[in-house]
């Protein structure tokens, strides 16, 4: 046992050496942001883009975009989450024109969307694991081809 012991305290100390001698890596070199022209260089928040600062949190959207809950797989998720809302006195419907592909997706009626805050957002993906909520163009969930 003290061979084993001893053979191991010289591989540690054989193993140090080897690293120690080995070349120490270099620095990436890093472009400074100061270099970068346009609009790269102007970098604002989200939460910075525009608004009056007694709108409600939550979701901000313009008048030609909507808000979406879902991007469910199981359109029975889809469904309670709209006997969900509509306990909550949220008018919501089914985004029929979005692709399968993406999930099941419900379009909030714009009169209901200023009833939903994170708070409620948050609560909401406590309760449906799968919710995501976007703010897209109110054409549809998939991208125009």
């Amino acid at each position: 046992m003290r061979w084993l012991f001893l053979l191991l305290l010289v591989l540690n100390v054989f193993y140090y050496v080897w690293h120690q001698q080995e070349a120490p890596l270099r620095a990436k070199d890093v472009t400074p942001l100061s270099l970068y022209k346009g609009s790269q260089q102007d970098i604002r928040l989200l939460s910075e883009g525009g608004g009056a600062s007694g709108e409600r949190s939550g979701p901000q959207r313009t008048e030609s975009q909507c808000l979406y809950l879902g991007g469910f797989t199981r359109q029975e998720m889809a469904v309670a989450l709209g006997l969900r809302l509509n306990q909550m006195d949220i008018k919501a419907q089914p985004s029929l024109d979005g692709a399968p592909a993406l999930g099941f997706w419900l379009r909030i009626a714009p009169e209901s969307q200023r009833l939903l805050g994170d708070a409620q957002l948050e609560n909401l993906s406590n309760e449906f694991n799968e919710l995501k909520h976007k703010i897209m163009r109110c054409g549809g969930v998939a991208p125009a081809e």
